[in-house]
């Protein structure tokens, strides 16, 4: 059986594979996911000029349960109105190394259905 540290090692040896090729522009700049045993996080970072344009998490939201799909849809949502107001519409998704499954999914489609394209 994997224990967690060799999991999140191994998460992380993927998550920098997948860096070292996709990286935020101003014009197209990088929506990041974070998810933890609690909570999800989300930023929208311009690697060019090193700033977070946009952010939203479980933490940041009044949020009755924090670490299930449905809190996932709202911070994606959150994080994607954020995003349009600042005149943001297409980002990369960085998916932070995990599956596009579950959490990480919800997160996506509910940013796409509320006006980012990636």
């Amino acid at each position: 059986m994997i224990s967690k540290i060799d999991k999140n090692k191994v998460r992380l040896k993927r998550h920098a594979r997948v860096r070292a090729k996709l990286a935020g522009t101003t014009e197209r700049p990088r929506l990041n996911v974070y998810r933890s045993n609690k909570h999800i996080y989300a930023q929208v970072i311009d690697d060019a000029q090193g700033v977070t344009i946009a952010q939203a998490s479980t933490q940041t939201l009044d949020l009755d349960a924090t670490s299930n799909v449905e809190a996932a849809k709202k911070v994606g949502e959150a994080v994607a109105k954020a995003a349009v107001e600042k005149g943001i519409t297409a980002v990369v998704f960085d998916r932070g190394g995990y599956l596009y499954h579950g959490r990480v999914q919800a997160l996506a489609e509910a940013a796409r259905e509320n006006g980012l394209q990636f």
